[in-house]
């Protein structure tokens, strides 16, 4: 680095930017949208929210939900206490399959999960399609799921 200003006041703001930028650089690296192992990690993680509905786990469920989980859906807002509740009765999905996935990094510790999900609910008799969005949080134990929001597909149409 170099600071060469006009001034002693220049060189010692220069030198401040730079001792800032490089403790940055060091302690908040990005995740990188080119890393092999983030799209497998939230998928798994994912997976196991879902494995969660078909087992009627709500421990699992709970934990892998932050304590300010969001849920945005078709019949409204939803908390962490409402997405673990659903399986105080037992499994809410009979079968499903997740497909088109999308990862797109969001700062150094948290990324964005789209995919297109294909499931049936418990006692219904036919699949529905509904495109998701998680965002999950990257934690020393793992990574938590603090926001969720699904948007069924449009019947008319087949993406």
């Amino acid at each position: 680095m170099r600071c060469n200003g006009n001034s002693l006041q220049s060189d010692v703001l220069c030198q401040s930017l730079w001792r800032i930028y490089t403790h940055e650089k060091t302690h908040f690296s990005m995740i990188s949208p080119h890393d092999p192992t983030l799209l497998q990690d939230l998928i798994t993680h994912e997976r196991m929210v879902w494995d969660a509905l078909v087992t009627g786990d709500a421990a699992a469920d709970n934990q892998l939900l932050c304590d300010t989980f969001l849920g945005v859906y078709a019949d409204g807002f939803a908390q962490k206490s409402d997405h673990s509740g659903q399986l105080d009765q037992g499994p809410t999905v009979q079968s499903y399959d997740l497909d088109r996935f999308h990862v797109k990094p969001l700062g150094a510790d948290h990324a964005l999960l789209s995919y297109r999900a294909t499931f049936r609910r418990t006692a219904r008799p036919k699949d529905e399609v509904m495109f998701v969005s998680s965002i999950w949080h990257r934690k020393k134990n793992g990574w938590i799921n603090i926001f969720s929001q699904d948007t069924a597909q449009d019947s008319t149409t087949s993406s």
